[in-house]
């Protein structure tokens, strides 16, 4: 009776654990996993050659698991007021599959095991991993005094473009550096992760003005969608100038579909239903991933001719 007893409470609280960290919702892990390997096969090229496959798999999984760690830790600084959202009020601290500290251990855990991945990789990564973990652990809580929590989210994400040309770059010539493309890689990255995830808190906008928290959809107010606008024109201007250094002037057309998939995005946000904000949110993936296919293509043509 006692395994009877057991199983099912261990199956369910391993099924929290997943909730917590959004490994059963893989969209959020490709929004940080493919933007990790732009930079990682764009800072090969800059030295001549194809990224050693050793870092692009550190990189996928270490991206796979601070995405995990981060959600464990913002439901820890959400755990108050998730319960009175409609959409966050089954995570498993709002509704007591969870506690506090499992969440807290949940978040440590996953740190600990990406900051073991470093063991494989040049030291000079270890110390700009730092950055990538304070910026994850501060992220969540920046909801309740800035209207720009967006802004951190964004830097805690793209943290892994200078890691991964200081790590490419430690492993081909012994000494971990960034360029001025990799940091306008970076801002374009940030212009769009703002964005994207101003679409999604488009969704909960008149749940986080009930309960008192701050987002960059209440920032802009009427304006959100025009704001959301430039900043993926901005996000636009950046890769294009990154393809342009990197691939040549021709390259840039290769962009034109993103502009097609903006477009839909903010057609679907103009009707300002919740769903439709999370769809248009949801369809970042596609751009993420149409990104590092043009970008596979380009290297994989630039070292054949």
């Amino acid at each position: 009776m006692s395994a009877t007893l057991f199983n099912p409470f261990r199956k369910e609280k391993w099924l929290a654990y997943v909730h917590l960290t959004r490994f059963d919702r893989p969209v959020g892990i490709e929004l940080v996993l493919w933007s990790t390997l732009w930079a990682v096969f764009l800072a090969g090229l800059d030295l001549g050659r194809l990224p050693p496959w050793h870092v692009v798999l550190i990189f996928s999984l270490g991206a796979t698991l601070m995405r995990g760690a981060g959600c464990a830790i913002n439901d820890f600084a959400d755990r108050k007021v998730d319960g009175h959202v409609t959409r966050t009020k089954h995570r498993p601290l709002a509704d007591g599959r969870l506690t506090a500290k499992e969440a807290v251990w949940a978040f440590l855990v996953l740190s600990w095991i990406s900051g073991a991945l470093l063991i494989f990789l040049p030291i000079q990564v270890f110390y700009w991993s730092f950055g990538a973990v304070a910026l994850a652990f501060i992220y969540p809580f920046m909801k309740r005094f800035t209207h720009l929590p967006q802004f951190f989210l964004a830097m805690a994400f793209g943290w892994a473009i200078p890691m991964a040309y200081v790590a490419v770059s430690a492993e081909i010539l012994e000494k971990g550096s960034t360029n001025i493309w990799c940091w306008l890689l970076f801002v374009g990255y940030m212009a769009w992760t703002v964005a994207y995830d101003t679409q999604y808190a488009m969704a909960d906008r008149e749940d986080d003005i009930k309960i008192g928290v701050k987002s960059t959809a209440i920032l802009f107010g009427n304006y959100d969608v025009f704001i959301i606008s430039l900043l993926q024109a901005v996000f636009l201007a950046c890769l294009a100038g990154v393809f342009w250094h990197y691939f040549g002037l021709l390259s840039i057309i290769s962009l034109l579909p993103l502009i097609l998939m903006f477009v839909y995005q903010n057609k679907l946000c103009r009707t300002y239903l919740p769903t439709n904000c999370t769809k248009a949110f949801l369809h970042n993936v596609w751009v993420g991933r149409y990104v590092f296919v043009v970008i596979v293509i380009l290297v994989w043509l630039k070292f054949k001719f």
